[in-house]
């Protein structure tokens, strides 16, 4: 039973390392999430301002002379594809669905980063927290004090990895909700308008 504990012990001390090694790597992207989610917004405001009304009015053409060219946002991407085609509920569905997908993918990094961060932070903790109460039982102090800091340091940026995740995620989520709501709005406005001049 002695050699078994040994070796679990040896296994988890063995993973401190690699755990601290992937925590600084999800820090690091995860502030690369902030930026890019900052850049988002200031674009994503941008393009509400300039195409809301033209799409709760349903000026579609309007709506396609105005997109901007060298823009190449997810939304605007597949409004401009949507715009330069035949209107047709199949291709409309599968755009949306294509869309979603998209979405979907972007929002996994938010999602695993919000998920992973507590788990590697705890895994961190604990492993740290065995020599610093070895420490203490030997009168270690300082090397107590060293695996206490650790113990706080793999917790703090666990959380905050954690954080960064969630907020990007909640954000990113109610964007691409409201941008699925306008691209079917407007190919539910294209076929209407395609209908009327068949009809015409």
């Amino acid at each position: 039973m002695e050699l078994i504990s040994k070796m679990l012990f040896w296994v988890a001390n063995s993973l401190l390392i690699p755990d601290v090694i992937i925590l600084l790597l999800l820090f690091a992207r995860a502030l690369i999430l902030i930026g890019g989610t900052y850049n988002m917004y200031i674009a994503k405001r941008k393009n509400d301002r300039a195409f809301d009304a033209l799409v709760k009015e349903g000026r579609t053409d309007e709506l396609r002379q105005s997109l901007p060219v060298n823009d190449n946002s997810l939304y605007v991407c597949y409004l401009r594809d949507l715009l330069s085609h035949t209107p047709s509920d199949d291709y409309a569905e599968f755009l949306l669905a294509k869309f979603e997908n998209e979405a979907e993918k972007d929002i996994a990094l938010s999602k695993m980063l919000a998920k992973i961060g507590p788990v590697l932070g705890l895994i961190g903790t604990l492993i740290s927290m065995s020599p610093a109460l070895v420490g203490l039982s030997t009168g270690d102090i300082s090397g107590m004090a060293y695996n206490m800091q650790v113990v706080f340091a793999t917790t703090v940026v666990g959380l905050v990895v954690s954080a960064v995740g969630l907020v990007s995620m909640q954000f990113k989520q109610r964007w691409y909700a409201k941008d699925v709501n306008n691209l079917d709005y407007v190919s539910r406005k294209l076929m209407e308008k395609e209908a009327t001049h068949e009809k015409a």
